[in-house]
């Protein structure tokens, strides 16, 4: 990679998105493509297509996509698959068209089996059925990957596919219904506080582990696999399309982490599980050794990075 080299990055304005940007700047890259979402439709592949016809791109990052919690997932199944599915058949159409350097593919640990071995693999895509309350988000993104490794194959278009775990940080979406776990549970303290409320009612047992990773962190993964040689990937991957999961090993239950995030909004009510509400998956841990051998590793603690976020959102 040359520090001149054009990269369009699809979502800079999300959670991922915003990360890779910010840390591609402070590298010195200085021909980075955005463009806001009212301006562009990236699901209609003909509008994308007259943007970009006259203009070059050398790599690109897929961060844009249709994401949300268990309620966001499982209530609006129709909108989760067919916005991601048109959002990235555009984006991988664009990537074959302009003979893209390489592109990032950004999936999800949902993609997995319910019931995989713990650590999941990702030789265990497939391999059994999804957990129902997101299995259309994932089914899309599955199709994803598969569409990758076609173009891949058949093509020989350059794609890296990275599975994170459960991703949280500065600009995520905060919001008790539609964000992620951390988000919501940080939406629905915050209110608690705000109001003076004596109790926080959350969804599930609390019993589920979970496993996190800061956007910083993750974009710092992705700025790994742009600028990784072929050579390197072959020596793992052995010719086939590299799909890498991305996770930090560290495991937190849902009811540990509503007494973290409680303590540092100092929260001192009581917090009930609404044991009615789905839990999702028990544990879905990812094993993460393919990429520690490309030389990533994550840098922010937990705890640390936790703290930082709801900070940021009081000043």
């Amino acid at each position: 990679m040359k520090k001149s080299d054009k990269i369009f990055i699809a979502g800079h304005n999300g959670l991922v998105g915003n990360s890779v940007y910010n840390l591609l700047k402070k590298e010195g890259f200085y021909n980075l493509i955005t463009i806001n979402r009212k301006k562009l439709d990236l699901r209609d592949f003909n509008k994308v297509w007259n943007y970009f016809k006259n203009k070059k791109i050398d790599f690109m990052v897929m961060a844009a996509a249709k994401a949300g919690g268990i309620i966001a997932n499982s209530s609006n199944q129709k909108n989760f698959f067919l916005e991601n599915i048109e959002i990235q058949n555009s984006l991988l159409k664009l990537a074959y068209e302009k003979k893209i350097k390489r592109t990032i593919f950004l999936g999800t640990s949902c993609i997995y089996p319910k019931f995989s071995k713990i650590p999941i693999k990702e030789e265990s895509l497939l391999s059994g059925s999804l957990e129902k309350t997101n299995q259309c988000y994932a089914i899309a993104k599955i199709a994803g990957i598969k569409l990758c490794e076609a173009l891949f194959e058949d093509h020989n278009i350059d794609i890296v596919c990275l599975m994170p775990t459960n991703v949280y940080g500065e600009n995520d979406k905060f919001d008790s219904i539609d964000g992620h776990v951390i988000p919501a549970m940080i939406s629905k303290f915050e209110r608690a506080k705000k109001k003076g409320l004596k109790t926080v009612k959350l969804l599930g047992t609390g019993r589920p582990i979970r496993e996190f990773i800061h956007s910083n962190d993750l974009a710092s993964a992705i700025y790994l696999c742009l600028k990784t040689s072929k050579n390197d990937y072959k020596k793992i991957f052995k010719g086939s399309i590299p799909i890498l999961n991305v996770g930090t090993r560290d495991n937190i239950s849902i009811k540990r982490l509503s007494k973290l995030i409680a303590e540092f909004i100092n929260f001192d009510g009581k917090i009930l599980f609404d044991k009615n509400s789905p839990d999702g998956t028990y544990k879905k841990n990812l094993d993460s050794s393919k990429i520690l051998k490309l030389g990533w590793s994550p840098k922010i603690n937990f705890k640390k990075g936790l703290k930082k976020v709801i900070e940021t959102r009081k000043s």
